[in-house]
């Protein structure tokens, strides 16, 4: 059988981009980049799917049997893919006469949530990611890793999967926790920020009650409208203070807003907060 040749513009750009050996001169013919002695991939066998671990949990979120907090300590050993978009810097002709790259960006993904916060785009499989932007490059992480890159891009959010089924939304306090690799505590279910508001609040003779729950803004809906007890991107915590009767809205307005300032003072209460729903009762 005549050996087959390679067309015209494909020989031209292998030729261009250095042929049969890398940078270095080094054959590729041969080489395995699987392995552990491979230090540019650790995911080998990568088939990407979802991770098992978070798609059992996210399941348990939806059926009602699950928490997010559970969802969040799946993402701890789960790989997910970060959107990669390559962008040109410099054209340049080669040798051969094709138009090259001579200088080419790679920029991480982001998004401005409605409330002006920045947050990274974060997705379970290959294929949610081509479903939400056909041009990006899926780059393959520990999900802890892409927390720690939502940081370093001062992101408030990490937003796994938008516009999939159910999109689930890491709030900064977990996001940050996982790119410590530390356990979250949702700050509604917080024993030690409990003592700190009531602490805050007992400054105010006018406060009979404080309770911390869950804000409305933990909930999430699935594509469908069915309700999800978490994933969603706050407000976070509520605290509802209990008034002693008698107050005019000058009063109910001071003594909000002095809790406020008293809780924006304690760092441990800032760190780990997202967001703040306060409710007023008599």
């Amino acid at each position: 059988m005549a050996k087959r040749e390679l067309p015209g513009h494909i020989a031209a750009a292998l030729a261009g981009s250095g042929g049969a050996t890398d940078s270095a001169g080094q054959p590729w013919a041969g080489r395995s980049l699987e392995g552990e002695g491979n230090p540019l991939h650790q995911f080998d066998k990568d088939d990407g799917q979802p991770d098992a671990g978070y798609t059992a949990a996210l399941a348990a979120l939806v059926a009602g049997t699950g928490s997010e907090t559970a969802v969040v300590a799946s993402l701890a050993t789960a790989r997910v893919y970060v959107a990669i978009i390559a962008t040109l810097g410099e054209e340049a002709e080669t040798e051969h006469g094709l138009a090259a790259d001579k200088e080419a960006d790679l920029a991480l993904v982001t998004l401005t949530a409605p409330d002006g916060r920045k947050a990274l785009p974060v997705f379970s499989s290959v294929d949610s990611l081509a479903r939400w932007h056909p041009q990006a490059r899926p780059v393959a992480v520990y999900a802890p890793r892409a927390a720690l890159s939502a940081v370093s891009e001062e992101a408030q959010l990490l937003v796994i999967d938008p516009g999939a089924e159910l999109t689930f939304v890491v709030r900064r306090p977990a996001m940050w926790a996982l790119a410590q690799q530390r356990d979250w505590v949702p700050s509604y279910a917080d024993d030690s920020l409990a003592g700190i508001v009531s602490a805050a609040a007992a400054q105010q003779p006018s406060v009979r009650q404080v309770l911390l729950s869950a804000a409305s803004g933990v909930a999430s809906r699935t594509a469908d409208g069915t309700l999800v007890s978490g994933g969603g991107p706050g407000p976070e915590l509520r605290i509802t203070l209990q008034l002693a009767p008698g107050l005019d809205a000058d009063g109910v307005q001071s003594i909000a807003a002095a809790l406020q300032r008293s809780l924006a003072a304690q760092p441990e209460f800032v760190e780990r907060v997202d967001s703040l729903e306060l409710k007023i009762t008599r």
